[in-house]
């Protein structure tokens, strides 16, 4: 028998390995197959996620390093993969970075980097757009001028001119010197060029100014967009405006009569109109006051009140109260001379007191001459 040949043996033990030892999957076999950015469009300065998925297109398992996300953009605020492990064949392995955007507008391309270990590095750049685009809100309906007490409505419209989506978004009234219902409104998700029109019934008690806060979520982020609306009071020159007319007060007993007209010379309905005297007058029976009820514009209608006033009084207020379409209650003064009111012709009626000097100053001139007469005669 011969000797084998030690070189012969060696290359045996070299063939024996090469068909034990498991097959290496070549570094293109495990890919990035999705990248995404959460929110999608970033702000300056606001908090997200960068997430990678990567897969193991080979027939065998690929063993791994460690993970990362290198900055261009953003930020990432920690490295939460040192050591991956291994991954099988056909399996999927999802990479999550919390994220800051740090730059001003544009569109950066932060690297992910895989460790493959004995086969290279896996490297993909992943988009991210940072965009400071706010949400956008102006006044799309309001009266020409405000009127103290009166209630108003304002139309506010909030428009998304951002790339993305906004979620979240209400809008909230904020100062003093006004009442206002709702206290807030709640728009909701707002698509990408897509707006929403909210309604507020504003009653300024004071001149102010009224800032609209509009309040929106991009992802976890709140942002905030103002606008503000200066409150001036001025003349409405579209409100009912009563106008008393034709006004004649007589005597009856010891109560006055006032009997007139009341039109409304204004461009809007005066309701619930009411016609009453006002001090130092005293109201009284029967007709403490008058019910007049709607005037529309043009509008005319005849009144009667009676009232009690002392001796020494000039002048009476007749006071009229209405209120607007929206309830809001005004009051208009008209002011009467009863100085040279006259007595109407019932029996118990009070004779003027000018008249009644006059029939004094009558009777003693009749006297005086009769008296005269007389003595002529003796």
């Amino acid at each position: 028998m011969g000797t084998d040949h030690p070189g012969s043996v060696t290359v045996l033990l070299i063939l024996v390995c090469l068909l034990v030892s498991p097959a290496v999957a070549a570094p293109g076999d495990v890919t990035v197959i999705s990248t995404a950015v959460d929110p999608p469009v970033l702000m300056p300065g606001d908090a997200g996620t960068v997430t990678v998925v990567v897969q193991n297109t080979g027939p065998s398992t690929v063993p791994l390093g460690g993970a990362r996300l290198y900055d261009d953009g953003v930020v990432p605020a920690s490295n939460p993969y040192p050591s991956v492990g291994d991954i099988g064949a056909g399996i999927n392995r999802t990479f999550t970075f919390a994220v800051r955007a740090d730059a001003p507008d544009g569109t950066y391309y932060p690297r992910f980097s895989l460790d493959l270990r004995e086969n290279g590095t896996l490297s993909h750049p992943v988009p991210v757009r940072v965009d400071d685009t706010p949400l956008q809100a102006s006044v799309a309906g309001r009266p020409d001028v405000f009127s103290e007490g009166r209630t108003a409505a304002i139309n506010v419209l909030v428009g998304n001119p951002r790339p993305n989506a906004a979620s979240g978004v209400q809008v909230t009234p904020q100062g003093t010197g006004f009442t206002v219902t709702p206290t807030g409104a709640f728009i909701g998700a707002l698509p990408a060029d897509g707006s929403a029109t909210v309604l507020f019934n504003l009653t300024p008690t004071a001149e102010t100014n009224v800032t609209f806060r509009v309040v929106w979520h991009n992802g976890i982020n709140t942002h905030t967009a103002d606008l503000a609306l200066p409150v001036t009071f001025g003349d409405d020159t579209r409100q009912a405006d009563p106008v008393i007319t034709n006004v004649e007060v007589v005597t009856v007993g010891d109560i006055y009569r006032a009997t007139g007209d009341i039109s409304n010379a204004g461009l809007e309905s005066a309701r619930s109109v009411l016609v009453t005297p006002g001090a130092p007058a005293t109201p009284t029976d029967p007709f403490r006051v008058y019910v007049v009820g709607t005037l529309d514009p043009d509008d005319i209608s005849s009144f009667e009140v009676t009232f009690r006033a002392d001796a020494d009084v000039m002048e009476v207020p007749l006071v009229v109260e209405y209120r607007d379409d929206d309830g809001n209650r005004y009051t208009a003064t008209r002011w009467v001379s009863v100085e040279n009111r006259t007595g109407e012709e019932t029996g118990d009626a009070r004779i003027p007191v000018p008249a009644a000097v006059a029939v004094v100053l009558f009777v003693a001139a009749g006297s005086a001459v009769l008296w005269y007469i007389r003595g002529r005669r003796r």
